[in-house]
């Protein structure tokens, strides 16, 4: 045997062992991350819902109250005929219904009794979620029990379908992988960099059908798979599209509504100190949580507009410390709030970058509080205008999501908000040509740079 030949078998082994692994790697990774990513999503929806039905659950015990032993056992025969599981801790523990009684922990309930929404998830069947809160106006907590038991059959049912499905593209690699083996190594290069150009996103690459032999047929299933491929993602754009387009639908709709509702809201607040006792707290609250709906659309009207591309600039000269020291004087909670530096006036969309540097300073009054420091200055980059508070921070873990739509970090950073703030200021910045970045540390702050260029120009969106 010469020095250095490479035997045929032994290479067709090994092409065929790195076709398995790479596949295999691929697919594996592919279906675990796409199952975690999922069950997160999954998990997370369940506990939002469920958040938000115990909150509104928290105001409707809230009538019962004064707790007498009467009204503890008609508020659990209330909600266990509404098809809702809650424990009531006022001195003890009553449930609603023994079968659906877990313990809540002490985390639970350090939380709670600080006046926080908390929850907890119990291992083992049936798989119950509990979230948790006082009754306003009242020590006595309520605790709302969700059972989770069908979210976990159909993770269940989705693992074991990914574990099989990577079974099978394992042993499809393998197949596969013997017959390209036979093939000499141009074919073999090609196939792999057309399977690079498709993981790195290039879905429109397709391999040349040469002929009627095994590579043709490989071939052509492969061709088959990214068209596929690009099919599926098509069509996840469009979903995305339809997604969007309905989240400005509602809020279009919801704009009429709503507009009503906070007039009529309006003249209830005039009158809570008419009200008696006991109805005040409930008259304060749907008052309250009338002006966050009537906010959550506006900014779901605005996000959707500016997913839409409809979004014109009306660019004039702009004094950027004259209009960020008007929005600290008109913040309520900004009197600690100090502005260094000036600069000369910048041609952009004053009213975009009025909502940009508003949305700043609120975020730093809410999470910083009110203690804060505003510089502007000139940079190579352009104009740089700096907010910068003294706040809790936020964990890494967190901050790279803190631009995404409605994302919240832990429960001590969230707030009245929707969560749609900094990815409208972010979107804005975008529109005038800037970027909006964000540094933190963990207990000592949190610093957001605007950046805008000197001259925007009168331009539209293109989204």
């Amino acid at each position: 045997m010469v020095a250095g030949r490479v035997v045929p078998r032994r290479l067709r082994r090994r092409l065929v062992v790195a076709f398995i692994l790479v596949a295999g790697m691929s697919a594996g990774g592919l279906a675990t991350g796409s199952y975690l990513m999922l069950r997160q999503a999954r998990f997370d929806g369940s506990l939002q819902r469920a958040a938000a039905d115990a909150r509104y659950q928290l105001v409707v015990a809230a009538q019962f109250l004064p707790l007498t032993d009467a009204r503890r056992t008609d508020l659990l025969a209330s909600f266990e005929e509404s098809g809702r599981h809650v424990l009531l801790v006022a001195g003890d523990t009553q449930a609603s219904n023994p079968r659906y009684a877990p313990t809540p922990d002490p985390d639970l309930r350090a939380t709670v009794a600080a006046g926080q929404l908390g929850f907890q998830r119990t291992p083992g069947r049936p798989h119950l979620l509990v979230v948790g809160g006082r009754i306003p106006g009242s020590a006595a907590e309520l605790y709302v029990v969700t059972v989770e038991d069908d979210l976990v059959d159909a993770l269940d049912q989705l693992r074991t379908a990914s574990v099989v499905g990577w079974a099978v593209v394992v042993l499809l690699a393998a197949g596969v992988g013997n017959v390209l083996a036979r093939r000499t190594l141009e074919p073999v290069g090609r196939a792999s960099r057309a399977a690079r150009a498709v993981a790195e996103g290039l879905l429109h690459t397709r391999l040349p059908v040469r002929g009627r032999d095994e590579f043709s047929a490989w071939a052509s299933s492969f061709n088959e798979m990214a068209e596929a491929l690009e099919t599926k993602i098509e069509a996840l754009s469009e979903a995305q599209a339809r997604e969007r387009r309905f989240t400005g639908d509602v809020a279009h709709e919801l704009r009429t509504p709503v507009t009503a509702l906070v007039a009529a809201a309006s003249l209830l607040a005039d009158q809570l100190d008419a009200l008696p006792a006991d109805a005040r707290r409930a008259a304060e609250l749907l008052v309250a949580d009338v002006v966050r709906l009537r906010r959550l659309v506006e900014e779901l009207m605005e996000i959707s507009r500016l997913d839409a591309g409809r979004e014109v600039l009306a660019t004039r000269p702009v004094d950027v410390g004259a209009l960020l020291r008007g929005i600290v004087a008109a913040h309520p909670g900004a009197a600690r709030t100090s502005v260094d530096g000036d600069a000369p006036p910048v041609v952009t969309d004053p009213r975009r970058l009025e909502r940009i540097l508003t949305n700043l300073v609120a975020n730093g009054v809410d999470h910083g509080g009110g203690d804060l420091r505003a510089e502007i200055r000139h940079s190579a980059a352009g104009l740089v205008v700096e907010v910068a508070d003294r706040g809790p921070g936020i964990p890494a873990e967190h901050l790279a999501h803190i631009f995404d739509r409605f994302y919240k970090a832990d429960p001590a950073r969230t707030g009245p908000g929707s969560g749609l703030g900094l990815a409208i200021a972010r979107e804005n910045a975008r529109l005038l040509g800037g970027r909006l970045d964000v540094t933190s540390e963990v207990g000592h702050g949190t610093r957001f740079r605007l950046t805008l260029p000197l001259d925007t120009g009168d331009t539209s969106c293109d989204a």
